[in-house]
C-alpha cells in the first residue's frame, strides 16, 4: 500500500504505479497455487498498516530473512519469529524494528489506483485541498531545508507559498517559475516522502 499511497514510482519519474520484481516489490503470479490459510489471513489483514502519528500514509516495511540477508531498519523475519517465541505482541516486534511511535491503523476501503497530481498546474491565486497538501508538504520538507521557509497551510497559494515552491525549485534543480506543475508536485512528493522517512528505497 505505501508505494501505491505514495506514488512512489511516479515520484522516480515512472510510469507505473508498482513492479512485479521480488527485489523492490512483491511478484504477482496469476494462477499460482497458494494455501488456504495464507489466503485467508491477507484477506484478514489487508486493509491493515502501520503508521505513526501526524501521518496518513502507510509507512513502507522492509524485510529480511535475517540470517543469510541482514539489513540496518529493515524487520527480520526470524528475529521477528524469535521476539514472538518470548511472548513480544505483534505491534511490539513492529515497534521494536521501526520505532516506539508506529502503530496499525485500518483502512476503510481499499479500490484503485490513486494519483494525486490534480491534473491543472497550482500556481499564485489557486485555492483548494490540493493548495494545502503542497503548503503540508513544503513545510515538512522545510524542516530539512530551512531556506524554503514555512508558510499558512490554508489552501491559498499566496506569496509566502510562491517563494517556498521558488526556492523549493532552485534547491532541486527545477525550473523556477513558482508553478507546481506535474515535475514540481511530484518531486515536492519524493521529498517529502523521503524527509518524513515514509518509505524506503
Amino acid at each position: 500500500m505505501n508505494r501505491i499511497f505514495t506514488e512512489w514510482y511516479r515520484n522516480k519519474g515512472k510510469d507505473f504505479n508498482i513492479t512485479n520484481n521480488t527485489a523492490f516489490d512483491q511478484a504477482y503470479f496469476h494462477g499460482r497455487g497458494i494455501f488456504t490459510e495464507i489466503s485467508q489471513v491477507v484477506d484478514e489483514i489487508f486493509t491493515t498498516y502501520i503508521t505513526k502519528p501526524d501521518i496518513r500514509q502507510p509507512l513502507f516495511s522492509q524485510y529480511s530473512d535475517g540470517v543469510r540477508v541482514k539489513r540496518e531498519g529493515w524487520l527480520s523475519q526470524w528475529g521477528s519469529k524469535d521476539l514472538a517465541d518470548k511472548g513480544y505482541a505483534v505491534i511490539d516486534i513492529l515497534k521494536n524494528y521501526y520505532g516506539p511511535s508506529v502503530y496499525l491503523d485500518n483502512a476503510q476501503k481499499v479500490a484503485g489506483i490513486p494519483r494525486s497530481y490534480p491534473g491543472t498546474a497550482l500556481k499564485l491565486g489557486s485555492t483548494g485541498d490540493a493548495v494545502r497538501t503542497i503548503q503540508t508538504q513544503l513545510n515538512s520538507i522545510a524542516n530539512n531545508y530551512p531556506a524554503i521557509g514555512k508558510q499558512a497551510v490554508d489552501g491559498v497559494f499566496g506569496q509566502a507559498t510562491d517563494s517556498a515552491v521558488r526556492t523549493f525549485q532552485q534547491v532541486f534543480n527545477l525550473t523556477v517559475d513558482g508553478i507546481v506543475g506535474l515535475a514540481t508536485w511530484y518531486k515536492i512528493s519524493e521529498v517529502y516522502v523521503a524527509v518524513e522517512k515514509l518509505a524506503a528505497a
